[in-house]
């Protein structure tokens, strides 16, 4: 009957929480969302079953050797680790939840040396890294997964409708303006008084209107990593939803006139034009702006690999095996991140705001810039184009296309629109560069 007690009081079902509770609930939602609306499943169905993992009570998956000590240990080890924090510790005190959050909050703000010691004697207990824990730690802290993910991006990405009509690139700086908004948004909460955020934190929100998964991951992990979880679920979901969010945004910006006007044929682009391009593109930015270099040089490399045509494995290999095994890994790492303690948060409310906010802000700002550029030229684009200036790609490009032939069946402008939606890739990186390079 002892064993009974003892197994169902250290049970999940026993030890759970309400916040954990709604966690799973959050999760589920994501799975469905997947599965059943087919929202960015390669991501959300990750994301969603790591949440899943990271709120089971008692098992401690997404946390580390310390954390798993300081929830799960006796007063002895509790004792022990208080010692390595440098923390005073009574191990004749009744051990309440206060105390072990006291416990937490000195790990977490411990220096480096401090930090090794303490993990040294957690380990030394006995007690392990969780998995998910150790997915992020690999995958994530070290910056590996986004940029894998870019380099396979890089490997799909046709730069061939930019070449042909070069001015489609400003459509794509000019849909970054959500980001810089949504900065400035950021800093007038925490002005208000309403929702805190500090500037680092407001320029991690800031890239999701680039509408660029990877790409917020990896400002997250530098500038804010405790908002990664929220950033990346607010990104792909915003991706998910290009089709619901952008036309009415579109349509309120143009004219009935203007979303018929038909576009000229793009010229062809030669395979050399191809191949130079992702090179001179790299050196150019990289030596203005070193810090996007990470993002935009695996970006291109990928990108040469495709357009070289002397590398076929390599770019296949990129293309599909390499970025599906590192986006299961990156899902479940961002899936740990979801943890009640870490998401339940007044700043989630208003990352998903803001986030929005971006996107929105960044779609009518590629709108207006191509109606700008209509007035200062002779040479027409159709304005709803420039909608794809976000870097959903290739989605932001299939919704330009889809509102151009419900306004005329003869406007086929997908390839048109894939310009201003590759730009958006490249401006999103600088962007991440210039942040990164202020605020990292």
């Amino acid at each position: 009957m002892e064993g009974l007690s003892k197994l169902f009081f250290g049970s999940g079902l026993y030890n759970l929480q309400w916040g954990q509770a709604l966690m799973m609930v959050i999760c589920l939602a994501l799975l469905f969302l997947a599965i059943r609306k087919g929202f960015e499943p390669l991501l959300l169905l990750p994301i969603g079953f790591g949440g899943l993992l990271a709120n089971i009570p008692e098992a401690g998956l997404a946390m580390s050797a310390v954390e798993n000590a300081i929830h799960l240990g006796n007063a002895d080890q509790l004792a022990n680790i208080a010692a390595a924090l440098h923390v005073p510790f009574d191990s004749a005190a009744t051990i309440t939840e206060s105390l072990r959050h006291e416990l937490l909050l000195a790990y977490k703000g411990s220096a480096s040396a401090m930090h090794e010691a303490v993990t040294f004697a957690a380990l030394d207990m006995g007690y392990a890294h969780g998995m998910l824990y150790q997915f992020f730690s690999v995958a994530i802290m070290s910056g590996v997964a986004p940029l894998l993910i870019f380099m396979g991006v890089g490997a799909m990405t046709d730069f061939g409708p930019l070449l042909a009509n070069p001015r489609t690139l400003l459509l794509g700086a000019a849909a970054q303006f959500g980001i810089f908004g949504t900065i400035l948004g950021a800093a007038a909460l925490d002005a208000s008084g309403m929702i805190p955020f500090t500037i680092k934190e407001a320029a991690a929100i800031g890239i999701i209107g680039g509408a660029d998964g990877p790409t917020s991951i990896y400002v997250a992990t530098l500038l804010s990593p405790h908002l990664l979880g929220a950033i990346a679920v607010a990104a792909y979901s915003y991706m998910a939803l290009v089709p619901l969010i952008q036309p009415p945004i579109m349509k309120a910006l143009t004219t009935a006139e203007e979303r018929k006007m038909k576009m000229e044929q793009l010229r062809h682009v030669s395979r050399t034009e191809k191949i130079f391009f992702p090179i001179i593109l790299l050196v150019l930015v990289a030596l203005f702006l070193p810090d996007a270099a990470p993002l935009l040089g695996m970006f291109c490399l990928g990108n040469l690999m495709r357009e070289s045509g002397v590398v076929d494995r390599l770019s296949d290999t990129a293309q599909n095996a390499l970025i599906n095994i590192v986006t299961i890994v990156l899902g479940l790492s961002v899936g740990s991140k979801l943890s009640a303690d870490k998401f339940l948060d007044i700043q989630t409310l208003g990352i998903l705001v803001l986030g929005l906010a971006a996107f929105c802000v960044g779609t009518a700002s590629g709108v207006l810039m191509a109606k700008l550029m209509n007035i200062l030229s002779h040479h027409k684009v159709n304005p709803l184009i420039g909608s794809a200036g976000v870097s959903a790609v290739p989605m932001a490009a299939r919704v330009s296309n889809k509102v151009g032939l419900e306004a005329n069946p003869q406007n086929f402008l997908l390839m048109h629109a894939m310009g201003p939606n590759v730009a958006g890739v490249i401006g999103s990186a600088v962007a991440a560069g210039i942040m990164i390079k202020f605020l990292g």
